[in-house]
């Protein structure tokens, strides 16, 4: 992926303060910060999205995520951490390589992550659980 920009991060191409780096992964703080020590969790094998991405690979995003989330809430002092991912144009992706974001959070620190709630009608959520879940094959 010669274009890809976290392509040329991951090859060293492009500078990054590196938190971490190991066969799968790279984690480098964001260069646009939500917050300070808002860090990108970088997949090495270019997969686009979340659809893409094999499962061995999977499995290991959440051990990173806890090692880094773990020393920046002892070093930062943060009071939480978001980890966010983001699938398609629709939910926000803009780099089509996938990655994750850890931001600490703190009390009153004024980022907002929202949206508007809704409901569904009398029976509509049991009737989408059993659609989705006749698709699942785990």
């Amino acid at each position: 992926m010669s274009s890809c920009i976290f392509c040329k991060i991951i090859s060293g191409e492009i500078p990054s303060s590196v938190l971490y780096e190991d066969e799968d992964f790279k984690v480098i703080l964001d260069i646009s910060p939500a917050s300070k020590g808002h860090a990108i969790i970088l997949l090495k094998k270019h997969f686009t999205n979340l659809f893409e991405l094999e499962d061995d690979v999977a499995g290991k995003v959440l051990i990173a995520a806890k090692k880094v989330a773990t020393a920046m809430k002892e070093e930062l002092g943060c009071d939480g951490i978001n980890l966010l991912q983001n699938n398609g144009e629709a939910a926000g992706q803009s780099v089509f390589h996938i990655h994750f974001h850890l931001i600490p959070r703190y009390k009153d620190d004024n980022i907002l992550i929202k949206w508007k709630t809704g409901k569904y009608e009398d029976g509509e959520a049991a009737e989408l659980a059993k659609k989705i879940a006749n698709r699942l094959e785990l």
